[in-house]
């Protein structure tokens, strides 16, 4: 070959080379970029061309796909009692993209995730097109259904979590108002636009969109007297739920000329702890929290799972319990007010614990993940968080919590022949009480073989409420009591 040619070969090969270079770099190197680029609709089009896996309750599907016309994405996501279930669901919306388990497991419900590679690989050597798989959930419909229908009966803002103490599935996670997820999952700018609009908390003050069950924060009130009970019998503090406390009456937060008050003319001085819980006394609390001090108290909550973000596996805000505080803030910080915070889900966690013997469980809401063919494609299994008391201490709290359901303020909870605790509780808020109090229930059941299937938390913003645990055991009380009863009946 003469030199000309060589040099043209060199040059031809060179220019071969720089585009194997060149393709290799985009398909491997910039494939995710490319991929994720605002301006490729390709990926967009492809993500809307088939249907959305579902996300099953009970067996049954609460979500579906429905053909669009006029767009060039072909399905949109739909969903069976939208408002009931987005707390669980959250939403997946052409023009607004993804939240909670729709974003989560998006890649199972889009057929994308890797672990479908293997089935993914066939569809694409039989010619099938690509189909997403299905989230099968915890849920207890039954359950949500209660919740749910409880929380719009009352009219105002809500919440409630229920668990299965045993294993940590929740059974029910209802926030109230809520929104139809179906309302804005196309891209019209005049129907989903509008509707997308309407829902924000700017144009909308009562804010359905928030998901309270995890995401809101609220003073737990006489709730959290159980985590304090907890804590006095495992420091020691008092043993036995018929031992007397010392406690006078009144009690002067320490550091301060200002006595703690209890709500009405209740039997408080010098109270057992039974009696304490039952009437809900904040000076035999308040004292407990000031006499073991913040570092105990803190530790304690911190068993129950205060100041940690849950994943269930949508994320939980952290519920606070402070610490560096005085002892007269520790005080007011262990009967439910001050900096205490908690979500509902949260006190749903304690009052499981206190059910399951002592033994808290990772709360989680999906049960496992399917490829379309219903193949098991993951599992979640049940995992203790902490053990927050010992049996025989848990056990204690128990029968604690029963007397309040029995003779105390939680009356409103009883079922007939099921065992039952509880513990009912009016947090105030807001400069000098100013703004709506928190009405709150927490509770479990026992069934009929003494197992404990349901622990559940209800709160409510009230208007009305105003005197400590009156209004928790009218408002509240009444719809856990419902929940309980509907996941009982689903037992049998």
């Amino acid at each position: 070959m003469n030199k000309p040619l060589r040099r043209i070969a060199v040059f031809c090969g060179l220019l071969v080379l720089a585009l194997l270079i060149r393709d290799n770099w985009i398909q491997y190197v910039q494939a995710d970029e490319l991929r994720t680029d605002k301006n490729n609709r390709r990926v967009t089009i492809e993500r809307y061309a088939s249907p959305r896996g579902d996300i099953i309750v009970d067996g049954k599907p609460i979500t579906g796909s429905a053909e669009t016309s006029g767009s060039d994405y072909k399905f949109k996501r739909t969903y069976k009692d939208g408002p009931m279930w987005a707390p669980v669901t959250g939403y997946a919306s052409q023009a607004f993209g993804a939240t909670q388990l729709e974003s989560i497991e998006d890649g199972i419900l889009t057929g994308n995730d890797d672990r479908l590679f293997f089935r993914n690989t066939l569809d694409m050597l039989t010619g099938k097109k690509q189909e997403g798989g299905n989230v099968v959930t915890t849920l207890n419909s039954a359950a949500q259904k209660a919740a749910y229908n409880g929380l719009k009966k009352q009219g105002g803002k809500g919440a409630v979590v229920a668990l299965e103490p045993s294993t940590g599935k929740i059974l029910s996670l209802a926030s109230y108002p809520s929104y139809d997820p179906s309302s804005f999952a196309g891209n019209s700018t005049t129907t989903d636009t509008d509707a997308w609009q309407k829902l924000q908390k700017k144009n909308n003050p009562n804010d359905p969109m928030l998901n309270r069950a995890l995401r809101e924060t609220y003073p737990p009130g006489s709730t959290f007297k159980v985590v304090t009970a907890a804590a006095a019998l495992e420091d020691g503090l008092y043993t036995e739920p018929n031992e007397k406390t010392e406690t006078p009456l009144p009690w002067t937060m320490p550091g301060t000329t200002t006595p703690l008050k209890n709500e009405g003319n209740i039997p408080c001085k010098n109270a057992t702890l039974r009696v304490a819980l039952q009437y809900s006394c904040n000076t035999v609390f308040g004292k407990i929290g000031s006499d073991l001090g913040n570092d105990k108290m803190l530790d304690m909550a911190k068993k129950f799972g205060f100041t940690e973000e849950q994943f269930t596996p949508v994320r939980s805000n952290a519920s606070v319990f402070s610490d560096d505080m005085n002892p007269s803030e520790t005080a007011l910080s262990s009967i439910g007010q001050f900096n205490t915070a908690a979500t509902p889900l949260q006190m749903a966690m304690v009052a499981s614990a206190v059910a399951n013997d002592g033994k808290l469980m990772k709360p989680y809401m999906v049960e496992e993940l399917q490829a379309r063919s219903v193949d098991t494609i993951a599992r979640t299994e049940p995992e203790e968080l902490s053990q927050p008391l010992s049996p025989e201490n848990a056990q204690k709290l128990q029968s604690m919590m029963e007397t309040v359901v029995d003779k105390g303020t939680g009356s409103n909870a009883k079922i007939p022949g099921v065992t039952v605790g509880g513990k009912t509780g009016t947090a105030q808020h807001g400069e000098n009480n100013s703004e709506n109090p928190y009405a709150w229930f927490i509770s479990y059941a026992k069934g009929s073989d003494g197992s404990t299937p349901v622990a559940v938390a209800v709160v409510i913003e009230d208007d009305n409420a105003v005197r400590d645990d009156i209004s928790g055991g009218g408002l509240a009380a009444p719809i856990a009591r419902n929940v309980m009863e509907a996941v009982l009946k689903s037992k049998q």
